[in-house]
């Protein structure tokens, strides 16, 4: 087990997840790029996997396998990297085959930017045909494509799945309109990673900055400053990934249920920013050019902490000479706000069955024998830097043994805890117009002085015209 667990952090520095990768929201991709797969990578000669390409990694199949497969006992899937997603599917067939005797998946490797592109080409072309198996989706892409292209999914509300074994806040993501349309997968929870070396030095422990508010969050992080000469946070100029944890951590969303745009007069919105806009002012956040500064500032000790999806770690554990000064702990909440919590989510990913599996019943159970229903699967992913969202992953041996690098302590059930916590926020179709326009304003505001109130308001005036409103 110890092995695993040393095998899990050298794993996690391959695995710079969610803005690293890109695929959506800035830091909501779901898995990292990493480099070509390691011993499991050959696992298509093994049971229960056939590679429909030999690929590497972040390179997309040159022909990805369309439509499903002649073999009764075959699967056709569509995800990317080598090393997290197609190696999770992989794993999981292996294991189901060992109860299904020749089952198999074939899997292509597809970016999701393109699968999302051939999922619309599909739909535009009117033949659904093309459509695999089963394939994978950025979480925050999902109410977009069921929105708009509802027929491409197959309908799991009745599938017998226990969605109720999974983060509320997760499965919302591909919930619409009370159907199920995606099994969840990786974990976006959001932590809250401290240097323990720094904190003693301003006179804090990890416990200080647990379970806490903003305002009092705040006023720790001067004195962090005042006593070690480093800010609290750094974060990219422009991106807008702490003020959509800070608005889900409350349940509060950039769009009303009925779809319209909430942005303006959003009250909870305009705290988020007046918070960001003031650390900056106190010198408490520091504002960085890119995402290599960003890292760089967690590598080389010029930032305190780092608030962001778990998949942080995976850049975090890069600095072996930390190794022991780390301590996780959950997020602040929002002060005088009814709905806030601790908790919150960036990133992540679910799988889907498309309408045109001829074998549904075989994909169902398929999937909610492995990724709805396998602890063993999730223990062996854990190497992978995958974590789960599915809480009874969390009560595993593997998820409750101690990492040295986070002072000893068992991080992995602590973030299956912290998901189950997270309130879910509406989505939908233009999330990531009004995520957009969001960071416009807080860039605006930040470099250039401009006034909050309008800032906010050309944001909202900004969505309503590209959903033609």
């Amino acid at each position: 087990m110890k092995r695993k667990l040393i095998s899990a952090l050298l794993a996690l520095t391959m695995v710079i997840s969610m803005t690293a990768c890109g695929g959506g929201s800035g830091a909501s991709g779901d898995s990292g790029s990493g480099d070509a797969a390691a011993d499991d990578g050959g696992a298509a000669a093994d049971a229960g996997t056939d590679a429909a390409a030999d690929s590497g990694a972040g390179q997309e199949d040159a022909a990805p396998v369309e439509g499903g497969s002649a073999d009764e006992n075959t699967l056709t899937v569509w995800t990317w990297d080598p090393n997290f997603n197609i190696y999770a599917i992989q794993k999981a067939a292996e294991i189901y085959a060992q109860d299904h005797e020749g089952f198999k998946v074939e899997v292509s490797e597809v970016q999701s930017d393109d699968i999302e592109t051939r999922l619309t080409t599909a739909v535009a072309a009117g033949d659904l045909s093309t459509l695999p198996d089963i394939f994978l989706m950025q979480d925050n892409s999902f109410q977009k494509y069921a929105t708009n292209y509802p027929d491409i999914f197959t309908d799991l509300t009745s599938s017998g799945i226990d969605f109720s074994q999974f983060s509320s806040a997760k499965v919302a993501y591909s919930t619409l309109d009370g159907k199920n349309y995606g099994i969840p997968f990786d974990n976006g929870a959001v932590i809250n990673c401290m240097r323990t070396d720094y904190l003693e030095e301003a006179g804090f422990t990890i416990d200080d900055f647990t379970d806490i508010t903003w305002s009092d969050y705040m006023e720790k992080a001067k004195v962090v400053l005042e006593k070690t000469g480093q800010p609290i946070l750094t974060s990219q100029a422009g991106s807008p990934d702490l003020i959509m944890m800070m608005l889900q951590s409350c349940g509060s969303s950039l769009f009303n249920e009925d779809g319209s745009v909430n942005i303006a007069g959003n009250e909870e919105l305009k705290q988020m920013m007046d918070i960001y806009v003031q650390m900056v002012a106190d010198g408490t956040l520091v504002e960085v050019t890119d995402w290599d500064q960003y890292i760089a500032s967690l590598n080389n000790g010029t930032a305190v902490s780092a608030l962001n999806g778990c998949w942080i770690m995976a850049s975090i554990t890069v600095a072996e000479d930390q190794s022991g000064k780390w301590a996780i702990t959950n997020m602040p909440k929002l002060d005088g706000v009814s709905n806030a919590t601790n908790y919150s989510n960036n990133g992540g990913s679910s799988w889907a069955i498309s309408s045109n599996c001829q074998k549904v019943d075989l994909a169902i159970d398929f999937m909610n024998s492995t990724f709805a229903g396998s602890n063993a699967l999730y223990d062996d992913v854990i190497s992978k830097g995958a974590l789960a969202t599915w809480a009874p992953a969390g009560e595993s041996e593997a998820y409750n043994e101690s990492v040295e690098f986070f002072g000893n302590d068992a991080i992995y059930a602590k973030i299956v805890e912290f998901a189950t916590h997270t309130p879910s926020n509406i989505t939908g179709a233009y999330y990531y117009d009004a995520r957009d326009a969001v960071g416009v304003a807080l860039s605006n505001i930040c470099q250039q002085g401009a006034d909050i109130d309008s800032e906010i308001q050309t944001a909202q005036e900004t969505v309503e015209f590209n959903m033609g409103g």
